[in-house]
């Protein structure tokens, strides 16, 4: 049976509350019969560079997950924004622990961008079934979002697929499609638990 590996971030510079940690919780506690005798590991990081080339490389080490689904957040964006590129730049913001890694980018050697291995277009139309907004996304920006989807090329898990969500109205009602109601925790969590179903569909298929 298959192992995923569901990943978010905690707060950074900017953004005290970060909605990642509750939704992978409550993708940690979904029950779905499509996910029967998965393993799913779920891991939230520190938002700094320390924390992802420690824990990303002992999570992949001990759990051998099939497939990483990895969260977080980004404070302008107005859809669901899956990543389908990691890019070999790096912003010079600190992160949450005030490291600044000093450089343009982070492999000098490598290519400009990677792509992410992913099934995209099905992440997509699952995402699109919840009548939320979603796109498909070539920029992860040079934080540590597309810091973690670089590492995540690099780890060789078969299938990693990152996805950026938006700020979140804690107290306000769902979002309908055409509304301009901002999104809520229940928000995400219905079309996170979307695309983990169709994520764990693709690790199946391969």
């Amino acid at each position: 049976m298959p192992t995923l590996l569901i990943t978010g971030f905690g707060p950074f510079p900017g953004a005290p509350y970060n909605p990642t940690v509750k939704l992978v919780r409550a993708l940690a506690r979904l029950r779905r019969p499509a996910l029967a005798g998965t393993t799913i590991v779920t891991h939230i990081f520190t938002t700094s560079y320390a924390a992802v080339d420690r824990d990303l490389p002992a999570l992949i080490a001990e759990y051998k997950p099939d497939a990483l689904l990895m969260f977080g957040l980004h404070g302008r964006a107005r859809a669901i924004r899956i990543e389908t590129r990691a890019r070999n730049a790096l912003a010079l913001l600190p992160d949450a622990s005030g490291k600044v890694l000093g450089r343009g980018v982070i492999a000098p050697e490598a290519p400009s961008a990677r792509r992410m291995p992913m099934p995209a277009q099905r992440l997509l139309a699952a995402a699109r079934e919840t009548r939320l907004p979603a796109v498909l996304s070539r920029d992860a920006g040079r934080y540590l979002c597309n810091y973690l989807c670089w590492r995540a090329v690099d780890s060789g898990v078969r299938l990693a697929a990152f996805v950026h969500v938006p700020k979140v109205a804690r107290f306000a009602r769902p979002s309908r499609a055409g509304s301009n109601r901002p999104f809520t925790a229940t928000d995400l969590a219905r079309v996170g638990e979307t695309m983990l179903v169709a994520l764990h569909a693709a690790v199946n298929r391969t």
